[in-house]
């Protein structure tokens, strides 16, 4: 196989995961601004980032209630 693709590929695979990361992130309440952009950060650290926010951060974080209109 091409190296290109190869590494082309993984560069996709990572990104994708960074994303998830940052859609949990931005869906869930830290307790504090500070906390949530902190683990932002984190999460877009190279290659590691989103493993170490699935690993650590994503059980400190609540997801939030979804808001419903009264009808």
């Amino acid at each position: 196989m091409d190296t290109f693709v190869v590494i082309a590929g993984l560069g996709v695979i990572f990104w994708g995961l960074t994303m998830l990361a940052m859609v949990d992130i931005i869906l869930k309440d830290f307790g504090s601004i500070k906390t949530k952009a902190l683990w932002g950060a984190v999460s877009l650290v190279p290659l590691v980032g989103w493993l170490i926010y699935f690993m650590i951060g994503a059980k400190k974080g609540i997801k939030k209630k979804d808001i419903k209109a009264d009808s």
